[in-house]
């Protein structure tokens, strides 16, 4: 059975980015709560599914956080609320209506930086995600001595620049971009100017990934409201239809942070070559990666990009590296990529801002950063998960 188009993103909110918020997470979700509410049209009484996601790792679950909202709900779900499930959110709200569980889901998400505690600290048993059973969730093995995601990520870079002879300065064409289309947004914590001597004289973090690399931490909500796609039209703003889903994948051959092929963990896959065409989300929507006007995806890190673009076919195994050179990412170029400035420079919302920012392009609000004429957007991670957006069914 093709959804396709079935369901529509009709209002949206967001409480601003801070890098030092004094409010809780339920308080920054109300205003973006509203804000979404205002934007579809609605009230909230018409609010009859949540699927929450407020306070990463730790916050109300999805029954206090209907009740401190003033919500009466039918449906509810609350998928893991650390990094990469925006996409899952999203998923789980398009269940829901498409089997007549609810009519309009309220999808929302929010994150307090003081939230995550530093593993070797007096702040380690704060950090929930760490106490898990096998380590944790971002592929960190606390026995080895590897305890954090940039860990996990700077081996797999490792692995790869190795196995494909690539000068790990190559990187930096993804922040400086990321960063220019970030002074194009008000919202962005980080306005500062970026170049290419600022990048490599900033430390290093777990070579290859130096400071620059990594995501900034910010405070923020985030409020998406979906509904049947026939019900959308009754709400003044045009429906960003859901086209094609994939959800994220997990196995002994796929790594969070890497690449399937690199073979690094527990992998048996090596040498990978994929096909766009084996991809679920491009046949759901019925197009392929030259059709793609605009590309998010969740960057925590820089090399994320590289592998996404490999993963999901934009360019063969190997050649993303040189595929991002020459502004072929930033606006104007081919593949314009993270146009708010993604973690790198908008602030880490764990992938919300993305898709905030594609629901903006497509409806033609983006401002200085707008893609003309957009008709198809992607969001994507590394380990495979991907929703593709467009104003068409």
């Amino acid at each position: 059975m093709n959804m396709r188009g079935a369901v529509s993103i009709v209002g949206v909110g967001s409480s601003g980015l801070s890098r030092s918020s004094t409010e809780t997470p339920i308080t920054m979700a109300e205003r973006a709560v509203s804000m979404a509410l205002a934007d579809a049209g609605l009230e909230r009484r018409q609010i009859d599914g949540l699927v929450n996601q407020i306070g990463s790792p730790r916050g109300p679950d999805y029954d206090r956080a209907a009740s401190l909202l003033g919500l009466e709900v039918r449906f509810g779900a609350q998928p893991w609320s650390h990094g990469r499930f925006a996409a899952t959110v999203l998923q789980h709200a398009a269940m829901a209506l498409t089997w007549g569980l609810a009519d309009y889901v309220l999808c929302l998400a929010a994150y307090r930086s003081s939230n995550f505690g530093k593993h070797g600290s007096k702040e380690r048993n704060t950090y929930a995600e760490s106490l898990r059973d096998g380590g944790g969730p971002h592929a960190e093995t606390p026995h080895t001595g590897l305890t954090a995601p940039s860990g996990a990520t700077a081996l797999a870079t490792q692995r790869y620049f190795h196995k494909y002879g690539i000068d790990p300065a190559k990187l930096a064409a993804i922040p400086l971009a990321f960063r220019r289309h970030a002074r194009l947004n008000p919202g962005a914590v980080m306005q500062g100017e970026l170049d290419l001597d600022k990048y490599l004289k900033s430390r290093y973090i777990i070579e290859p990934l130096r400071l620059l690399d990594c995501s900034v931490i910010v405070d923020g909500a985030v409020a998406m409201i979906l509904t049947r796609t026939d019900r959308a039209r009754d709400c003044p703003k045009a429906p960003v239809k859901l086209l094609g889903v994939q959800g994220l994948h997990a196995g002994p051959n796929e790594f969070i942070f890497g690449l399937r092929g690199l073979g690094i963990d527990q992998a048996s896959v090596f040498d990978e070559q994929p096909r766009w065409q084996d991809q679920l989300v491009y046949r759901m929507a019925g197009v392929g990666p030259k059709d793609i006007g605009t590309l998010h995806i969740y960057d925590a890190f820089s090399p994320q990009l590289l592998f996404v673009l490999e993963r999901f076919g934009f360019c063969a195994p190997g050649e993303a590296a040189d595929w991002v050179q020459g502004g072929r990412i930033e606006l104007g170029g081919e593949l314009p990529c993270n146009t708010s400035g993604g973690h790198l420079s908008e602030g880490q919302l764990n992938g919300w801002g993305q898709i905030l920012e594609i629901v903006k392009q497509l409806r033609g609000e983006a401002g200085a950063r707008q893609i003309q004429d957009l008709r198809l957007a992607q969001w994507a991670t590394t380990v495979g998960d991907s929703i593709i957006f467009g104003l068409d069914a």
